[in-house]
């Protein structure tokens, strides 16, 4: 277990305050540099840690930025939970301010509920996870909170273009101690924090969209990690014990992160 100490006296606040306006000038410093090697095996063992587990369940919380045409920022908060059963089963639910939404996909058939409208659709996807992350993502439009790391070789998807690494130390998220990691390419910044120890899963993801206007973030903290026999056994099969009528997607309005009243562009 890394651990990193920092005591601060009075009479060393001004020399403190210097010294982190030149690493704000010039950038981390170079030992940072000699850990890339380090930063990758972190980020390679918690990959390989997911891929090998079958079942996982986890609750979280998402924060998506919205930036206004006056550079106002604006914070959308949701939270729920995912389960997984590999290799094709995984049940999503997801409240905000806006929507209360559950995804049940049973190796064949997603289904789409809109709790608040309570209407819900079918879509035939059959095949793994893997395959259903990537149809929401690509055609519908409709990407699982966190995708990249449910994907069997987190790996390699997250690695894909990074041009610089950082291996930044240790961090705490909700009481457990993280290697805090940060990667860059070409559209993007992004951070993890993955806790240490035999079960290496990601506590914290952010993901910074650099090139868009006032560079607005995406994060998804994860909390009650629990995999194997720790995982009560799903029922991915959906069970409409509401009586919600079946509709068309377009009727399943607002049920994304970012609700349909922010518009993209516009001036709401």
């Amino acid at each position: 277990m890394r651990k990193i100490t920092r005591k601060v006296s009075g009479s060393h606040a001004a020399a403190l305050s210097l010294g982190l306006s030149l690493m704000l000038v010039a950038g981390i410093p170079s030992a940072a540099s000699a850990g890339d090697a380090d930063a990758k095996g972190l980020l390679k063992a918690m990959s390989d840690y997911m891929g090998a587990q079958k079942n996982i369940s986890f609750a979280y919380d998402t924060n998506l930025e919205v930036v206004t045409k006056g550079h106002q920022k604006l914070l959308l908060a949701s939270s729920g939970k995912i389960e997984i059963g590999r290799p094709d089963k995984i049940r999503v639910q997801r409240t905000g301010g806006f929507a209360d939404v559950e995804m049940v996909f049973d190796g064949k058939t997603l289904t789409l509920l809109g709790k608040n409208l309570n209407l819900y659709t079918p879509i035939e996807v059959p095949g793994t996870v893997e395959h259903l992350v990537d149809e929401l993502r690509e055609k519908l439009h409709k990407p699982v909170p966190g995708a990249d790391l449910l994907l069997p070789n987190v790996y390699d998807e997250l690695m894909a273009d990074v041009v610089d690494v950082k291996d930044l130390g240790s961090g705490v998220i909700g009481g457990v101690e993280c290697d805090h990691l940060a990667f860059r390419n070409k559209d993007v910044d992004w951070q993890i924090w993955i806790a240490q120890g035999e079960h290496p899963y990601p506590c914290r993801y952010v993901v910074t969209a650099k090139k868009v206007d006032q560079a607005p973030q995406y994060s998804i903290e994860i909390r009650d990690w629990k995999t194997g026999t720790d995982v009560a056994a799903g029922d991915f099969v959906f069970n409409n014990t509401t009586g919600a009528k079946k509709a068309d997607i377009k009727d399943l309005k607002d049920i994304d992160e970012l609700p349909a009243h922010f518009a993209v562009g516009g001036g709401k």
